[in-house]
């Protein structure tokens, strides 16, 4: 029910175009936290999951305000900061 009522008022702020360009800057901004959820499970890192996860917000929130919006899911805003000792160079 919250993402409909945020999407409708998302319509009638920002216009047709504008819902167009946050809808897909939400898409991808969930596209990049699914991808930083495969990477943790690849890694199979214990200690790693803060880190993947602060990635994935960070990596959406650069989309822009539709991607900062899916972003708000996690609330981890500085990956290095959660970044293991060890965890391989390739994360």
């Amino acid at each position: 029910m919250k993402l409909f009522t945020g999407l409708i008022l998302c319509s009638l702020v920002l216009g047709a175009h504008g819902l167009l360009s946050f809808l897909g800057e939400a898409f991808e901004g969930a596209k990049d936290m699914w991808r930083a959820y495969r990477d943790m499970r690849e890694a199979n890192y214990i200690g790693a999951d803060k880190y993947f996860h602060a990635r994935g917000n960070y990596d959406a929130a650069q989309r822009g305000p539709g991607g900062a919006w899916a972003a708000k899911v996690i609330r981890y805003q500085d990956p290095n900061h959660f970044r293991p000792d060890g965890l391989p160079d390739k994360y």
